[in-house]
C-alpha cells in the first residue's frame, strides 16, 4: 500500500487541476491552523492585522472585504483583537454609526510574530518545490485568482 495514498486516488482525479488546488488547500488550511493555534491566535487575526498595517485605520465592514471575511466573523474577530490590545475601535468622527479601527504597536508585533509563523508553514506546504518554483506557483495562483474575481458579477 502507497503510504501517500496516491496510488488509490484515481488518476482522473490526480489529473485535475481543480481537484489538486482542493486538496491541497484544505491541506494548507490544516496546516495554517496549526501554525496559528501554536501561537494562541488564528488566520483571522493575520488577515485584519495585516491589512490595517498595509491599508491603516479601516472600517469593519472594509476590512471583511479586504480580507474576504464575513461581516459577522469581522465583528467577532475584531472583539478578540480588541480584548487583547491589538486594535482600537473608535466610532468614526466623520459617521458616528461605524466604527474605525486602528492597529495598536502590539498588533504590529503580533503581526510579525504571526508573519513568522506563516512563513514556517509556507516552507512546510512548499518544501518539495525550488525557490523559482514557489514563485512560479504564486504568480499562477495570483492569475488565477485575479481573473475569476474580475468575472464576477
Amino acid at each position: 500500500m502507497d503510504p501517500t495514498g496516491e496510488s488509490e486516488t484515481p488518476t482522473r482525479l490526480r489529473t485535475t487541476p481543480s481537484w489538486l488546488l482542493t486538496q491541497t488547500a484544505a491541506h494548507a488550511g490544516r496546516l495554517v491552523s496549526e501554525g496559528f493555534g501554536g501561537i494562541g491566535a488564528r488566520g483571522y487575526h493575520y488577515r485584519i492585522l495585516a491589512a490595517l498595517d498595509e491599508f491603516g485605520p479601516a472600517s469593519q465592514a472594509d476590512l471583511g472585504r479586504r480580507g474576504g471575511i464575513d461581516r459577522s466573523d469581522v465583528v467577532a474577530t475584531v472583539n478578540e483583537l480588541v480584548a487583547k490590545d491589538l486594535v482600537v475601535r473608535a466610532p468614526d468622527p466623520a459617521d458616528r454609526r461605524r466604527n474605525v479601527i486602528t492597529i495598536t504597536p502590539a498588533g504590529q508585533r503580533e503581526l510579525r510574530r504571526m508573519g513568522e509563523t506563516l512563513a514556517t508553514v509556507q516552507d512546510t506546504l512548499l518544501a518539495p518545490l525550488t525557490a523559482t518554483e514557489r514563485g512560479q506557483l504564486t504568480r499562477l495562483l495570483g492569475k488565477l485568482l485575479t481573473h475569476h474575481r474580475q468575472r464576477r458579477p
